[in-house]
């Protein structure tokens, strides 16, 4: 039996199962780890670690990812710089541990949702982001952590840090490649407001 050109053409275009390793929105959580106003002043690339946060947030809102935000003894460290706070589903939660594992059944309620991979973003990369990573991966979650999106006062605990969680298992990403892997394809409404943020200008580069 003959096969037509369209035939042809829709086998030769089958498409390959979907990486296991890559994410999705149904099954990653979004974590901002105490982007606070006592911070963020002191942090070298804080417009850049403040806009990446800020752009995970909007894309995770335009897909459905879902989101949670811990602020570290805001008491005396303030409050989620208000740039992410307006963006937050729920009120970021206070902790006293440096680990944002303390909040643990809200990872708890995540896991049986069918959330296994957590997205990390947030400040300092070498304190409350490594331990958060290292407990999430010790809790048997797949983690990523977004490096233009974290941030350490001084580039070598930056630089270290990145390399142990790396070394643990955490995966590292940027804050492009996670927007596009949660979108998957072009052409829809939703891929437009994600291109829309991928072409925004980086704070401070001057075009």
């Amino acid at each position: 039996m003959a096969v037509s050109p369209a035939d042809k053409d829709s086998a030769s275009r089958e498409a390959l199962p979907r990486s296991p390793e890559l994410m999705r929105p149904d099954d990653t959580g979004l974590l901002v780890v105490d982007v606070q106003k006592a911070f963020v002043p002191v942090e070298p690339y804080c417009d850049r670690i403040v806009w990446n946060c800020r752009r995970l947030l909007d894309g995770a809102q335009v897909l459905g990812v879902r989101t949670f935000a811990t602020e570290q003894y805001p008491e005396k460290l303030g409050s989620t710089v208000d740039l992410l706070a307006d963006r937050l589903m729920t009120s970021a939660t206070s902790k006293s541990a440096f680990s944002c594992g303390e909040c643990g059944s809200v990872f708890l309620e995540w896991r049986e949702s069918g959330i296994h991979r957590v997205l990390v973003c947030g400040i300092e990369t070498h304190v409350c982001v490594q331990q958060t990573v290292l407990d999430l991966l010790a809790a048997g979650f797949q983690v990523l952590v977004a490096v233009d999106a974290v941030g350490s006062r001084f580039t070598l605990d930056h630089k270290t840090a990145l390399r142990r969680m790396e070394a643990s298992g955490a995966v590292l990403t940027t804050t492009e490649s996670a927007l596009f892997e949660w979108c998957e394809r072009a052409g829809s409404p939703e891929f437009k407001q994600i291109s829309a943020l991928a072409k925004e200008q980086e704070p401070g580069t001057g075009g």
